[in-house]
């Protein structure tokens, strides 16, 4: 079974060794946009992960990027940018009827949520730039690969959203708390420093892809979900090397010494007198702080705090009435406008100062449409 190749996903699927067992190969397929996710992409994905749950005959998925570049970059942010604007012109005042923002979210949490709850094994190869929507879909991966040409981030600071997909669920479980540094900063994570902070498992050479596909296809799988775990597991164990510690823990200390602070007033500022001198990882991280969405930090940094307690199906839930809010009347669109539309790098944020961008004005973000829980647009994901 294999989609026609102009598709923007691909789906194919291999008999592997000598029992019929099939392996589901995934290929994100729009490298000329660095394979970012659209809706109609999320859909598929969602669709035949689905299916493929329930056929017997798959034993396992590989999830991947078509392109040398780029596993996946992050959303669509031109379609949602043309849904906001569409949403302004209706003149409605209601959240959820941003049709294609609501429908967007919707769908890529739920493909997200599903990867995470997934029985069967998935195989995630993060090769190159692996950003924001492109973490949502490897995080949840049973088997998350990262290679010497990958680049993991959570750049939402810079176009007015927040470290959604789940991030901030994620972001709260990178040792100490240094997932409030990689929200602030959008700091890009090298391989070892994406294992480090649980964003992935394994670092295999980017030229031994073809290599490890050849030996899934080689092995006989089990018709036990279970069972495959551990088989892939040792198969990949047989190919992982090393991988040397990035910035991220370079300055682990510094890192643990800012965000240990309560105040994401004093974590910012405790960031910025950081004596950067000739390290260009932390100067960039202060200069995307310095230049990004002062409500977009209270947001991220609001939101971890609240998803310390939470279960990965509820945060995804509470993402998603923040990310309507961002469509409607946050920076999300200037962001967008500033980086990609006019290209001016000048966005004009609203609130302009963080001090204006208080705890207040990060609880109106949390404010629910009126449906009850039972019909939450995610309700489906059950309490997981």
């Amino acid at each position: 079974m294999t989609s026609p190749a102009d598709m923007p996903v691909l789906f194919d699927t291999r008999t592997a060794g000598s029992n019929g067992r099939r392996v589901g190969i995934i290929t994100l397929n729009t490298p000329s946009t660095l394979n970012a996710l659209s809706l109609s992409m999320a859909k598929l994905l969602d669709a035949q992960l689905g299916q493929w749950a329930g056929d017997p005959d798959i034993a396992m998925v590989v999830l991947q990027g078509a392109g040398e570049k780029a596993f996946c970059a992050g959303g669509d942010l031109h379609s949602l940018y043309q849904g906001m604007l569409d949403w302004r012109k209706s003149g409605s005042n209601r959240i959820q009827d941003n049709s294609y923002a609501a429908e967007f979210f919707k769908v890529e949490y739920r493909v997200d949520h599903r990867i995470h709850t997934y029985d069967k094994p998935i195989l995630c190869w993060g090769h190159g730039i692996v950003m924001g929507g492109g973490i949502g879909l490897m995080a949840g991966a049973s088997h998350r690969i990262v290679s010497e040409r990958s680049r993991l981030a959570f750049p939402e600071i810079s176009v007015g959203l927040f470290p959604d997909v789940g991030g901030s669920w994620l972001l709260n479980r990178v040792p100490d708390r240094a997932g409030v540094f990689l929200a602030l900063t959008g700091a890009p994570l090298s391989a070892g420093d994406a294992i480090h902070a649980g964003l992935a498992d394994s670092h295999l050479p980017e030229a031994s892809r073809d290599e490890v596909l050849a030996a899934l296809l080689a092995r006989d799988w089990s018709d036990q979900a279970l069972e495959n775990h551990g088989l892939l597991d040792t198969l990949l164990a047989g190919f992982a090397q090393p991988a040397p510690a990035g910035p991220l823990q370079q300055h682990a200390g510094l890192i643990a010494e800012i965000c240990a602070q309560e105040r994401l007033e004093d974590v910012v500022a405790a960031i910025q007198a950081i004596d950067a001198g000739d390290d260009t990882w932390l100067a960039r991280a202060q200069q995307t702080l310095a230049a990004g969405s002062p409500g977009s930090a209270r947001l991220g940094f609001d939101l971890q705090q609240r998803a310390a307690g939470m279960s990965l199906a509820d945060t995804f839930r509470m993402e998603y009435i923040v990310a309507l809010h961002c469509a409607a009347h946050g920076d999300f669109a200037e962001g967008i406008r500033a980086l990609l539309i006019d290209k001016d790098r000048k966005p004009n944020w609203q609130p302009p100062t963080l001090e204006e961008a208080d705890a207040a004005f990060a609880a109106r973000f949390l404010e629910a449409p009126a449906w009850s829980r039972d019909r939450h647009p995610l309700a489906e994901l059950g309490s997981h």
